[in-house]
């Protein structure tokens, strides 16, 4: 078996993933793997963009009041107040990589405004700013002559020194990878090990992710052992373009920041009976909002009106999203836009400090399957990118100095042996339709007893399922050859049965948590996942 070595291994090539790998560069040999093609990623669909506070008349404080209000009190005051303060140096970051964002016309920075803020502070490059951060980033790796980049590479699981024989303290040396190409098994070998893989939100039916969202991350780290935390926050975004042709397609939250209100088919406005912020209340509001709407009325959507702007603002303002909506006979400037809310992002994953660090040695998380405690019960938005900006930046600032160290024998390090893998009396799989139907029964469970409001019948019938899913496809994996099907319905299991074990240990509403038998919040804080369940 073929064994890669480097200094520093990051899984995921998002944001989160990126910048490690670029902040890393100057510290060693850096090798970033991705499951598909670099730009396959969240980030690259994120349309909003990044907050951070510059303007004179806002200050951090407020930011981060802003984002303990949405997140119903449940974040981390001091990891919220450090976030917020350095993401100035995070957007400094994507402008030494080229990025241009908006400036009005004196010079100053076009900075925009989304639910849950209480001011302008949303850098943006259009409506494609996660587009072009993407891209700005991947130009600058490919120039990177430290960072060795594997495509179409997707992680079977993490090498755990007890895994492979070692005594001591379990810690991380890298993972076992398939390349989809070619069919190849082999190891990545490295002492720091950088999860960065994005979320979960195919795990759900409806979702505006991208295919490659199945939350391999957080899956491979349980099964490493690491501490999991807050996973039944779930977010929902409120506005999904409603048409059957636009697959996963997001319209911005800036849209409702410039003026959108959200309204139904009769053109009333309806969210200032459920909060006084109207449109601009926190995702996991109006989420529930739209979705008490659509139940009350058996509407198959509710609309966002934003025609009182004109042709000549939206087209310069939203020109990707008003000419994807006149793809499908939308016309912003004219219409009604048809929305409804899909699984967005998860607030929780694995425990991590501000700057990666877990519970397992060698082991990092950054980004969005990272749970740092930012964004508490509900994300606000446009604090993702930001978070992970801010988390790449100042866990390649703890690594690089004093990066984990290979094993050491006699004073002297020692990479571990790492074994080859084996496939046993595998074959080749035959009937791949058990896969697809799986992945789809999941989904569809999830969507159904575990969305955006829950009850504890929901929950346990999602329960038993889960786990008999969850035994199938362990039967099937030691059976056959892996794939990478079968390795995401693998992981996208594990997620699953994470999110439904936290929603049933959690007895309150809170945030995305929102459960009928419990229906007020009490003084519940973060709970992480320690009891662990065969995986």
């Amino acid at each position: 078996m073929k064994t890669i070595d480097c200094d520093y291994f990051v899984v995921g090539s998002g944001m989160a993933g990126l910048m490690s790998a670029l902040h890393l560069a100057a510290y060693g040999k850096v090798t970033v793997a991705t499951k598909c093609r670099l730009q396959d990623c969240n980030t690259n669909f994120a349309q909003g963009g990044i907050c951070c506070v510059m303007d004179e008349t806002d200050t951090f404080d407020k930011h981060a009041r802003d984002t303990m209000i949405a997140g119903a009190w449940l974040g981390d005051s001091k990891v919220v107040h450090e976030i917020c303060s350095h993401a100035p140096e995070g957007i400094q970051d994507l402008i030494d990589c080229g990025v241009k964002f908006a400036r009005k016309p004196d010079g100053s920075w076009d900075l925009t405004r989304e639910g849950g803020h209480s001011a302008r502070r949303i850098f943006h490059a259009g409506d494609i700013t996660g587009e072009k951060c993407e891209a700005a980033m991947i130009r600058r790796v490919r120039r990177e002559k430290s960072i060795d980049v594997r495509e179409q590479t997707i992680v079977i699981d993490l090498i755990m020194s007890r895994r492979i024989g070692l005594g001591g303290e379990n810690r991380c040396f890298g993972a076992y990878v398939l390349d989809k190409t070619t069919g190849e098994i082999y190891a990545i070998r490295a002492p720091n090990t950088i999860l960065a893989t994005g979320g979960c939100g195919k795990v759900y039916l409806y979702t505006c992710n991208p295919d490659t969202a199945t939350g391999d991350g957080v899956a491979l780290a349980w099964r490493a052992g690491a501490k999991i935390e807050n996973m039944e926050f779930i977010q929902f975004h409120p506005t999904c373009l409603y048409h059957p042709q636009a697959k996963r397609f997001l319209i911005s939250e800036a849209v409702r920041g410039e003026g959108a209100v959200l309204v139904d088919r009769h053109g009333r406005d309806f969210m200032k009976k459920y909060d006084p912020r109207g449109s601009l209340a926190p995702r996991d509001i109006v989420a529930r909002s739209i979705d008490s709407e659509m139940k009350r009325t058996g509407d198959d959507c509710m609309f966002l009106d934003i025609r009182k702007k004109g042709r000549a603002y939206l087209v310069k303002r939203f020109p990707n999203i008003y000419h994807k909506c006149m793809e499908f006979g939308i016309d912003m400037a004219t219409d009604l836009i048809p929305v409804v809310p899909a699984a967005h992002y998860a607030c929780g994953g694995i425990r991590a400090t501000v700057a990666g660090e877990t519970s397992i040695r060698g082991l990092s998380a950054v980004g969005e399957c990272a749970c740092t405690g930012l964004h508490g019960a509900n994300r606000l938005a446009s604090n993702s990118l930001m978070e992970a900006l801010v988390c790449a930046r100042l866990t390649a600032a703890r690594l690089g100095p004093h990066p984990e160290a290979w094993l050491r024998r006699g004073g002297r390090p020692v990479r571990p042996e790492i074994p080859v893998w084996k496939t046993g009396s595998a074959v080749p799989p035959d009937e791949a339709v058990l896969v697809s139907h799986m992945w789809d029964e999941i989904r569809r469970l999830m969507w159904d007893y575990v969305g955006i409001v829950r009850t504890n019948k929901r929950l346990a019938r999602a329960a038993r399922r889960l786990k008999t899913l969850r035994r199938e496809i362990r039967d099937y994996y030691f059976r056959y050859l892996v794939t990478p099907d079968t390795l995401e319905l693998r992981n996208l299991a594990v997620c699953a049965e994470l999110i439904v074990r936290s929603a049933q240990k959690r007895h309150e509403s809170r945030g995305l948590h929102y459960t009928l038998d419990y229906p007020r919040q009490s003084r519940f804080t973060r709970q992480t996942l320690l009891d662990g369940f065969k995986a």
